[in-house]
């Protein structure tokens, strides 16, 4: 079984790799892939749910799509996204919450949009036994906040902060820190600082490893952010063979004779 311990000992050797993945399938073949942790994010609530942010997912939501996505796979890391008011709210609810992705559904670890609220939890949820990543700089579940997704520690006061919340989160126990939509040398400063491995998505190429939403990787998502890069057409690939399937039943090519079977031995009915 993959183990965070893994994942810290990766860190300054070969790039960590991350992908997000929301169902069987995709979870199957990102494990097949090599990719050496699978987040199962909130992000589902754009990618596979039809919400406009990720603020409506539910615990529930998470639970169901985390075990689907523990069940596909062998090798992978898997790591459950805490949605919206789900931790940070009440203690005893919030370790509940987070417990219940291990307990009942196999995750190995859970992601904490971080703030200096979750310094303390990290270090209850560690000591336990429930493995943490952190997460600072774009945190979505703030949307309403920022008013949008801008980038994160552009200035001084803001750059700061971010340094200061990771080492809080390295000493509370986090096996990782995701840093999300910063500036460069701000990702790069924090990942000398820290011994914890950095994970970048729109941070850069210093950080320990990066992460992306799968269907913006394989060209599934109709937009994708800048700092993303599509690696190949698959929603191209969909809208093809959709085509060529409705073309094909219309004009009565499909299904054809080989796509069914007469039995002999039936009498007529009639």
């Amino acid at each position: 079984m993959p183990t965070v311990r893994d994942v810290r000992s990766k860190a300054g050797e070969e790039p960590i790799t991350m992908l997000t993945a929301y169902d069987a399938p995709t979870a199957s073949i990102v494990d097949e892939a090599g990719v050496d942790i699978i987040l199962v994010g909130d992000s589902l609530g754009n990618t596979t749910l039809g919400h406009e942010t990720t603020l409506p997912v539910t615990v529930d939501d998470m639970a169901r799509h985390t075990g689907a996505v523990a069940r596909a796979t062998e090798d992978a890391l898997i790591v459950a996204d805490m949605p919206f008011l789900s931790i940070g709210v009440d203690e005893a609810a919030s370790v509940e919450n987070a417990g219940r992705m291990l307990k009942e559904e196999d995750a190995h670890a859970v992601k904490l949009e971080c703030g200096p609220h979750t310094v303390d939890l990290t270090k209850k949820l560690v000591q336990l036994g429930i493995p943490v990543m952190a997460h600072l700089g774009l945190t979505p579940q703030h949307v309403n906040q920022y008013g949008g997704y801008p980038r994160q520690g552009t200035d001084q006061e803001a750059a700061a902060r971010i340094l200061e919340l990771a080492e809080a989160h390295e000493d509370a126990g986090a096996f990782s820190l995701v840093l999300e939509h910063v500036p460069s040398n701000l990702a790069a400063e924090v990942t000398d600082a820290i011994d914890i491995p950095t994970i970048g998505i729109g941070a850069g190429p210093d950080c320990d490893g990066q992460v992306l939403v799968v269907d913006d990787a394989v060209g599934l998502s109709e937009w994708t952010p800048s700092f993303s890069k599509q690696f190949g057409d698959v929603r191209g690939e969909m809208e093809s063979a959709i085509d060529d399937y409705v073309s094909a039943v219309e004009s009565g090519e499909f299904p054809a004779a080989e796509h069914g079977h007469e039995e002999s031995d039936l009498e007529e009915l009639y």
